[in-house]
């Protein structure tokens, strides 16, 4: 996923927001899922939720206003209940700026941990 940097994404240095960050995180990941083939919407409407359940960034360089990233997510592994997904937000030069790692937890709509469908499970391997 590529994004450009406005005003709106910074701090007052031009710098990015460090929580911005998890904005991007969220559009790539959910853009991820759906080039997997999850409707995240269909999902919801069946009652059943992605959450993040733990989130860590690593801030390596700084990323400025005006600069394109590019958010490229893989998957770390899967489990009955979790997806462990890995990032790297590349700045304009196409170096690593940011690392994270995402764990999203599949739920019902009281939040409770279950075990996601099959074929959830085969589309994401």
């Amino acid at each position: 996923m590529k994004a450009k940097i406005y005003h709106h994404h910074t701090d007052c240095g031009q710098v990015v927001y460090y929580a911005t960050y998890l904005e991007f995180l969220e559009r790539a990941r959910t853009e991820f899922l759906a080039e997997k083939g999850i409707d995240v919407k269909e999902l919801m409407e069946k009652g059943n939720f992605f959450v993040v359940s733990r989130q860590e960034l690593d801030y390596k360089l700084p990323i400025r206003y005006g600069d394109i990233i590019e958010v490229k997510t893989v998957i770390n592994g899967v489990s009955a209940v979790r997806i462990d997904l890995g990032h790297k937000i590349e700045n304009s030069s196409g170096v690593v700026a940011v690392e994270a790692r995402t764990i999203l937890a599949f739920v019902d709509k009281n939040f409770k941990p279950k075990a996601m469908p099959d074929h959830l499970r085969e589309d994401l391997t």
